[in-house]
């Protein structure tokens, strides 16, 4: 038997049965905090429900314009009595009755405050709190009628007034139209800078004049297996954008040749820019349209225009007619180079082909497979526009005039300038410049067209246009800026027409790095402009 160690502490064993008892009793003092829990709550919430019990059902908030616009309330009577009382406060003071005037307008401030409780505490107007108003504005109109401001009085007066809104709003229309013609017309800072940058390296370096006059001998100039396009513009900028993106998209720059022809102010800043620039192999030849002698009064009929007083008048004297659209009084298309399209055989006598591009397009596709299009005999492959109505004839031509309804389909399909392929040979047959002529002269009174180079093209090349593939010539970025991107991505060439033009701020965000990108930002010319 062992024996137990002296000094350990004897450890006594717990009875089995406690374990169920301790069990017993946690779980009933559990539900007892449970039970009284609850009761609690039941005494704080009942009091809430009885308070709640006693406050009733809630009243649903008036809808004042229903109440207004019922014609039995007594906030609509309030409404018209007040309208006809502002009439009144008008012709009281044309007729220098100021104090009814004032009487009136105190009512009118009265019943515009009661209105406006009202409608701030959401219930209808009661009878007994209008009547004071309704009752002074009631008298106060009958003595407005009294003193002979009678409903025909009032009418009248009414309609001036409106008159003189409407003339107020078509004239503010006008001259919004006229400042957003006036932005797209101007040159920014930094471009005008760019030009006299240019311009003046041009006059300062001696080397420049001689190498810009062995380019005009180089026989590329008049190489029918080359590629040929004309550009007419004294938009520096712009034109080396139309430049820049036609080469960059090209299979074969080499063989490409560019003719630019712009104006005397320009030429200098042209030609130092496209000298002092690599095109990659390309050819590009600027001309100064001041040096053209056989473009005179005598021969072209828009050069007499412009000599002619009335429509120097018109175009510079800077009176407005709010009758004449504004954009119709841009002197641009009375400009000769705007019209410099019409003369492509006699600026290039040797040449047999050529693309045509305005200044405000980008190329983003090869465009020499343009030159081997059939053009089936015709002179001018365009991309047609009639797509919308509003691009056929008889939308720019004026056919109640016998001379264009007796020789031309008023629901003809027009097409676009801005990138055309010119067959000059089929040209010179067909006698398209003297057609041009014909139809200048017949509208010297601007009875034919309001103005432009399309509504002359569109007789000119009358029975002469190739319809091209709608993808070679996308237009619309300067205007619209909902152009399907699918749109703009296949197309050959997208043209920025309108006011909005990429280089000014107004133009449409969207499109402007479609143009952006083919500007020349390493030039040293256009960091100086852009930093100044």
């Amino acid at each position: 038997m062992r024996r137990r160690v002296a000094g350990r502490p004897v450890r006594r064993r717990i009875p089995n049965w406690i374990w169920p008892l301790l069990g017993l009793f946690f779980f009933a003092g559990i539900f007892l905090f449970v039970v009284q829990h609850n009761h609690n709550q039941d005494q704080v919430s009942q009091p809430t429900l009885e308070k709640d019990e006693t406050v009733g059902p809630v009243r649903e908030q008036l809808n004042f314009t229903d109440e207004l616009l019922n014609s039995g309330s007594v906030a609509r009577q309030l409404a018209d009595q007040m309208t006809l009382a502002k009439a009144y406060v008008i012709i009281a003071k044309e007729h220098n009755n100021l104090q009814l005037a004032w009487e009136l307008s105190s009512r009118i401030r009265s019943c515009q405050l009661l209105l406006s409780k009202a409608a701030m505490r959401g219930e209808a107007i009661s009878l007994d709190e209008a009547e004071p108003i309704i009752k002074s504005l009631s008298s106060l109109i009958f003595k407005s009628q009294d003193a002979h401001y009678d409903i025909a009085t009032t009418i009248m007066t009414m309609k001036s007034h409106i008159q003189a809104l409407e003339e107020r709003a078509h004239a503010a229309t006008v001259q919004s139209t006229i400042f957003g013609q006036l932005a797209a017309e101007s040159l920014p800072k930094n471009l005008h800078c760019l030009n006299i940058k240019l311009m003046a390296d041009w006059l300062k370096k001696p080397s420049l004049q001689p190498l810009a006059e062995d380019n005009k001998n180089s026989p590329r100039l008049v190489d029918n297996n080359l590629y040929h396009f004309c550009i007419f513009s004294d938009n520096l900028l712009g034109v080396s954008v139309v430049v820049n993106s036609t080469i960059s998209n090209a299979d074969h720059p080499k063989q490409l040749v560019f003719h630019i022809v712009t104006n005397g102010v320009t030429y200098g800043a042209m030609q130092t820019w496209f000298l002092n620039n690599d095109f990659k192999g390309a050819t590009i030849e600027v001309q100064n349209i001041e040096e053209f002698s056989w473009l005179n009064s005598s021969y072209s009929p828009v050069q007499k225009q412009l000599l002619d007083p009335d429509s120097q008048a018109y175009y510079f004297s800077g009176t407005q007619d709010f009758r004449v659209e504004p954009k119709f009084r841009n002197p641009k298309y009375i400009s000769l180079l705007n019209h410099l399209r019409f003369y492509v055989t006699n600026i290039y006598p040797q040449l047999e082909k050529v693309v045509f591009l305005d200044d405000d397009v980008v190329v983003q596709k090869d465009l020499t497979p343009l030159f081997s299009l059939d053009l089936h005999g015709n002179v001018n492959g365009a991309v047609e526009t009639c797509l919308e109505a509003f691009h056929r004839y008889y939308k720019y031509l004026n056919f109640s005039n016998p001379i264009i309804s007796s020789k031309f389909d008023p629901q003809a399909c027009g097409w676009a300038f801005g990138m055309n392929v010119f067959d000059l040979i089929a040209w010179r047959k067909a006698n398209v410049t003297t057609r041009y002529h014909y139809w200048m002269e017949q509208n010297s009174d601007w009875s034919l067209w309001k103005l432009g180079t399309l509504p002359p093209g569109l007789l000119s090349f009358y029975g002469l246009t190739e319809p091209l593939d709608r993808r070679w010539h996308v237009l619309g970025l300067g205007y619209d800026p909902n152009i399907d991107n699918r749109l703009i991505e296949s197309a050959a060439v997208i043209h920025f027409n309108g006011n909005m033009k990429p280089w000014l701020k107004l133009g449409i965000a969207r499109y402007k790095p479609l143009w952006h990108r083919y500007v020349n930002q390493s030039s040293t010319y256009l960091q100086e402009c852009v930093t100044n």
